[in-house]
């Protein structure tokens, strides 16, 4: 075959040719550094990764703890045992209806031997279960409770019966000690403590309807107050003229607020003077209901 016709293609000057020797040189030497060379990054240390490492190294650690632990079993009272708890011991549906319609009498049962009586359940199930019984004393001796428990309501029917039949002296309230309200039945010292301090707030009561502003006083301690105390108004009382009361006067009024006294001034520059109760009682957010017990402290 003849290749004279492409012999002038491979036909260079010497610069040429040592261009491409030169280029075939720099090929050889990167090739060379390719194969030899490592080119991979250093790691660096990042303080963050570091700390989410060792957390996650305590958290694998606490895992495996938790999972390596034995569950820790507590002592109940059979009597108040639940659906899951039964079934999670062993107990059959049926041992634990048994159980349940035996508590729906309003009955206990007060040893592991009644237990087994009741829900019928094997020896061995019992075995299992009994050391984790807990009864309390009063499921221990029930007859001694039932008797305990008559002779607490004797004795206390046998007091209302005596504090009863004793002549009762009515009091002023006003005039009340601590002591005094504290005989009335179902008043003890938080109570009579808050009631004076009503008083002193109020300066005086002036009606024993008062007793029902009284945090804490139930209707029936209510009805016990009006049988043994009066609301007597002293000639001490130191009235609030409402017509020259300032702001902050009417606003220290436990019945008015800032709101209602900022009202009632705003309505006295504008009508004039106040004149009576009623005229209080068109003032938008008066305490209506209190109006009469209201009137007693004021002078118009």
């Amino acid at each position: 075959m003849n290749f004279s016709p492409f012999a002038k293609y491979f036909r260079f000057t010497k610069q040429q040719r040592t261009g491409i020797f030169s280029l075939f040189i720099i090929i050889m030497i990167l090739q060379t550094i390719y194969f030899f060379a490592d080119f991979s990054l250093p790691e660096k240390s990042f303080q963050e990764k570091e700390q989410w490492l060792s957390l996650q190294t305590e958290i694998d650690s606490m895992k495996l703890t938790k999972l390596t632990e034995k569950p820790k079993v507590y002592s109940f009272n059979p009597n108040f045992i639940t659906d899951y708890k039964g079934y999670k011991l062993g107990m059959s549906v049926q041992e634990i209806d048994r159980l349940l319609a035996f508590r729906k009498e309003n009955k206990y049962v007060s040893s592991a031997k009644e237990f087994q009586e009741v829900t019928k359940i094997s020896d061995s199930l019992l075995s299992v279960m009994a050391p984790l019984f807990k009864f309390p004393d009063w499921t221990q001796n029930k007859k001694d409770f039932k008797t305990e428990r008559k002779e607490f309501v004797r004795k206390e029917n046998f007091k209302k019966e005596n504090f009863k039949k004793e002549k009762i002296i009515v009091l002023d309230i006003n005039q009340a000690t601590q002591e005094d309200l504290m005989k009335v039945y179902g008043i003890g010292e938080a109570l009579s403590s808050r009631i004076l301090k009503q008083k002193e707030i109020l300066g005086c009561f002036v009606s024993m309807e008062q007793m029902n502003d009284v945090w804490g006083l139930s209707p029936e301690v209510v009805n016990e107050l009006n049988t043994h105390f009066k609301a007597v108004i002293p000639p001490t009382l130191k009235k609030i003229p409402i017509n020259d009361a300032s702001l902050k006067e009417l606003s220290q009024f436990s019945y008015f607020r800032y709101a209602l006294a900022k009202q009632i001034v705003t309505y006295r520059s504008m009508n004039g003077n106040i004149s009576n109760i009623e005229d209080l009682s068109k003032i938008k957010g008066f305490p209506v209901d209190k109006a009469k017990i209201i009137s007693l402290y004021l002078e118009f």
